[in-house]
């Protein structure tokens, strides 16, 4: 299933994924930086959202309480549960 997330307090307006069972698939974000961000979503491809969890989830970015990667772990969480 295809899913849109639209992250708080960090620079990309929207994170685009699909999720099979609990493997991300297709991660995109719009906006951000994008070189970085296309570099991790190579990565991220393929993980289940408990691995991308272990490794990102309440990261910041400078001053800001949250990152690119904290909200994307937010929104896996979130389509995950909506998905059991």
């Amino acid at each position: 299933m295809t899913y849109s997330y639209v992250p708080e307090g960090v620079c990309p307006r929207e994170i685009n994924f699909e999720l099979n069972g609990d493997t991300v698939e297709k991660l995109s974000f719009v906006g951000g930086c994008n070189g970085n961000l296309k570099a991790l979503s190579t990565l991220i491809n393929g993980k289940t959202v408990e691995e991308i969890s272990t490794l990102f989830k309440g990261q910041t970015c400078g001053k800001k309480e949250s990152s690119c990667m904290d909200q994307l772990v937010i929104s896996l969480e979130n389509a995950l549960e909506e998905a059991r």
